[in-house]
């Protein structure tokens, strides 16, 4: 009889064991964000000015006629102040007369991201970095051929490597 309840007890057991569904399988790890750049707020404040985490990070805008490159005609290429990707050149650099550096078109179309901003009232398109999500400014359709746009660009988004052979 003993030997019994033995058996019974083991046939419960190795069928309630054998029933039990698999532990689950940990989630995944997150998925690569597609190469951009991540950092924190505090972060971001180590690396940039106050005034370059406030355009950038903030989606300020720095007050006409005061950036460092509104008017600068130095040859040179264009980069991202936040993660140094390539945005413009100053071979499509123009004089708007609008106080931000306009250019009519990013050096490599990749590089540069729009979104719709409905802010202040207006419809206007933002521009960012692609890499790191830096607002950089907006474009408008009022530009020179031959792309007909204006990219309206913080100075203090950009980082100018100056350059005698520009691309």
């Amino acid at each position: 009889m003993k030997r019994s309840l033995v058996l019974i007890a083991a046939a419960v057991v190795a069928a309630a064991c054998g029933s039990q569904e698999p532990a689950p399988t940990p989630a995944p790890a997150p998925a690569p964000t597609g190469g951009k750049i991540v950092k924190s707020e505090e972060e971001w404040k180590a690396q940039l000015s106050e005034e370059e985490y406030y355009v950038t990070r903030e989606k300020g805008t720095e007050r006409a006629f005061t950036g460092r490159y509104w008017d600068t005609k130095t040859p040179g290429v264009y980069h991202c102040v936040c993660c140094g990707t390539e945005l413009f050149t100053s071979s499509t650099k123009f004089e708007s007369g609008c106080g931000w550096p306009s250019f009519f078109e990013p050096a490599d179309a990749k590089n540069v991201e729009y979104h719709e901003d409905r802010s202040l009232g207006m419809v206007r398109t933002e521009i960012t970095c692609a890499k790191c999500d830096a607002h950089l400014g907006h474009v408008f359709d009022d530009g020179p051929p031959p792309t007909g746009k204006r990219y309206c660009i913080n100075s203090a988004s950009l980082r100018l490597e100056e350059s005698t052979d520009e691309k």
